[in-house]
């Protein structure tokens, strides 16, 4: 027997896999890349940007957008898009808003009851999604339409305005300003604690997906449905549980925005839906499913934040940003088609 064969050689499981074809294997480096680029670019276009005080706005903005990006990408790897969850973010305030603020219940309940608004709307998506066999994006894309027309209906009827306000007025604000908007301070800027549960979030997402047999299922639903379920995987519950989870991520996101505001838009969150894929896409998820990263999906969020006030603090106008989402989610796939590509290759 020679010495080939002995050591294994020609074997893709014990053969040795350089450093930088490692790296590149990873689905968050374009990410990180990417945001490292960001950073010394309006780095050096502003001081503003680079001082304390800019690094807690541009983490400020990038925190709402984290939170929901890891939900999202969660799902996205698990196959499947959800267009409603910026929109459920506007829900979820509007609903805690009118049950405290016109009909006086107590506001934990009105929390808890927006809650299980969130996380039915999550179920009835992924329900139908399981049920029918239509495209997540058909299914979600009714939703975000039925839920804008249902927001700015519902609060034009009970507020005979298109905002819910005085938020700050109800009982237990004090409580819920703490937990959804108090502030740190660090070298003299106060960052919002918003950066801290977006920080929990990711590590707790990136465990669930790497260090979980719920995370497995994840995986193996997104990368092939039929091999998932003849071996067993629980596709309907899976694909239920991370559309749940993606409305929870948006109940969690449209409270915080309420209290810190102690006000909410009929049309909050719209629109936004496309960052959180994008930061996502940026982030290394594929559009196909199975194959992403949540840690890199916050990084994604991060290129946003990092964008969003950048352009300011340069003295542009904010027109850009728009240009920027396409430019990036452009590169994004783009590159993330030639690391598949060479993650194939690699293992042949």
């Amino acid at each position: 027997m020679t010495s080939a064969a002995l050591t294994g050689a020609g074997d893709e499981r014990v053969a040795r896999v350089g450093l930088v074809k490692r790296l590149l294997l990873k689905p968050e480096l374009g990410g990180l890349i990417g945001a490292v680029l960001v950073f010394v670019f309006f780095a050096s276009l502003s001081s503003v940007f680079r001082s304390p005080d800019g690094v807690a706005n541009w983490l400020d903005v990038a925190s709402t957008y984290g939170i929901m990006a890891v939900a999202v990408a969660l799902l996205m790897i698990g196959g499947h898009f959800d267009l409603s969850a910026g929109v459920q973010m506007g829900t979820a305030a509007i609903t805690s808003g009118i049950l405290t603020t016109y009909y006086g219940l107590n506001t934990w309940v009105a929390l808890l009851l927006s809650l299980l608004v969130c996380l039915a709307i999550g179920f009835i998506n992924g329900y139908l999604v399981v049920r029918t066999g239509l495209p997540s994006f058909i299914i979600t894309l009714g939703t975000f339409l039925m839920l804008q027309g249902l927001n700015l209906g519902v609060t034009k009827l009970v507020t005979n305005t298109v905002q819910v306000n005085n938020f700050n007025r109800i009982v237990g604000y004090d409580v819920l300003q703490k937990i959804f908007a108090s502030e740190f301070t660090i070298a003299g800027a106060r960052f919002q604690i918003a950066i801290l549960w977006w920080i929990v979030a990711t590590a707790v997402g990136s465990w669930v997906l790497l260090r979980t047999r719920f995370g497995n299922w994840i995986f193996a639903v997104g990368g092939d449905l039929t091999a998932a379920r003849n071996v067993g995987v629980p596709v309907q519950r899976t694909t239920i549980v991370l559309f749940m989870t993606t409305s929870f991520a948006a109940w969690f996101a449209g409270t915080t925005q309420i209290v810190r505001l102690t006000s909410i838009q009929a049309q909050a969150g719209f629109g936004q839906e496309l960052i959180f894929i994008v930061a996502a896409v940026i982030g290394g998820c594929l559009l196909t499913g199975g194959f992403g990263s949540v840690v890199g999906a916050s990084v994604g969020a991060l290129i946003f934040g990092m964008t969003a006030q950048g352009i300011i603090y340069a003295g542009w106008d904010a027109d850009w940003f728009k240009f920027f989402l396409g430019a990036m989610l452009l590169l994004a796939v783009l590159t993330n088609q030639y690391i598949r590509r060479f993650a194939e290759q690699s293992r042949r």
